[in-house]
């Protein structure tokens, strides 16, 4: 929901748990930029063999890991990803991978059960950016 509303600036609720590549040019200080957006649901990266997402890695040039905060199995799952994410990109340069966790689902404030604070600590424990957004708003 979040990369089809990113992509086209509308809120689609339901999705199946399908996986998708998607290619946006978009103008960022005056120059265009092509985005190539390889869009996996995360039953799907769980069920999978490290093989396929490893991948996914190297095809990427940074990442973003959306968790929802009305779901704590999707936040708990963010630090393993994250250093699986680490291991595989900057154990081949010293380069520092950009990371970016995003807390979902911001309008449903009411069924929270992940803190913004959890959130802002996790991403600052694991040199990473963090933003909290809603897709529906």
């Amino acid at each position: 929901a979040l990369t089809v509303r990113f992509l086209t600036r509308r809120f689609i609720g339901e999705y199946g748990d399908m996986e998708f590549i998607y290619s946006h040019n978009l103008t960022v200080d005056g120059r265009e930029i092509l985005f190539h957006i390889w869009d996996v649901p995360s039953s799907q990266q769980q069920a999978e063999e490290g093989s396929s997402e490893e991948k996914r890695i190297q095809w990427a040039d940074s990442f973003v890991l959306v968790y929802s905060i009305c779901d704590r199995a999707s936040f708990n799952i963010l630090p393993l990803k994250i250093q699986f994410i680490k291991a595989a990109k900057e154990g081949q340069s010293q380069e520092k991978v950009p990371i970016i966790i995003v807390g979902n689902k911001r309008d449903l404030h009411h069924h929270r059960v992940v803190s913004s604070e959890e959130g802002r600590l996790l991403a600052l424990s694991l040199d990473c950016s963090f933003y909290e957004v809603s897709a529906a708003e």
